[in-house]
């Protein structure tokens, strides 16, 4: 058994993987965006301080990708420390530049400040030929004020899982060779 004790700061923290570079891999559209939080801080690694819209209302954060792209992991945070609402979001993707899409997951969550401050998914995916992904914002069902907000999205297709293969087959080729020259 593998195990790791990790502190309660860690909680809810973005999972160490290798995720693709959103800014290098994709051009993102948006509805609106508060001048304080842009949307490329939720998009972009390293940042903390997440996307926030510019007024209530349905929001869209839209990713087209500069080539298709090979999705297998979709990890999504949101937070509301001040309001009491229930939000919902759907999460789509295009295999045709955004001319239709297909639904992966629509999903209500109900923030309760300050026992409910935080919505953590980690959706394992197998999505070929993506070319765009739209996530769709309602952040209060029942059309209030609150803003939508999102922390923090990451995305791991290909590009992450071929650095990972090439590491593993040259660790594993370098003990290989070892092995044998000291076998033979």
């Amino acid at each position: 058994m593998r195990k790791h004790v990790t502190s309660a700061s860690l909680v809810g923290a973005t999972p160490a993987r290798d995720w693709l570079e959103l800014g290098s891999a994709s051009v993102v559209e948006v509805t609106s965006e508060d001048a304080a939080h842009p949307v490329e801080s939720a998009l972009l690694q390293g940042e903390k301080r997440g996307w926030r819209a510019a007024g209530p209302g349905p929001q869209t954060i839209r990713l087209v990708f500069d080539k298709p792209q090979k999705l297998r992991r979709i990890w999504l945070k949101f937070e509301e420390t001040e309001i009491k609402r229930t939000q919902e979001f759907v999460l789509r993707w295009s295999p045709d530049g955004g001319r239709s899409y297909r639904e992966i997951v629509r999903q209500q969550w109900n923030f309760s400040p300050p026992e409910t401050e935080r919505q953590t998914e980690d959706y394992a995916v197998e999505l070929s030929d993506v070319t765009a992904l739209e996530l769709n914002i309602v952040p209060d069902k029942s059309g209030g004020e609150a803003r939508a907000s999102l922390e923090c999205l990451r995305l791991e297709g290909d590009i992450a899982v071929e650095a990972i293969s090439r590491l593993y087959r040259r660790h594993i080729g370098r003990g290989e060779k070892k092995g044998r020259s000291q076998n033979g």
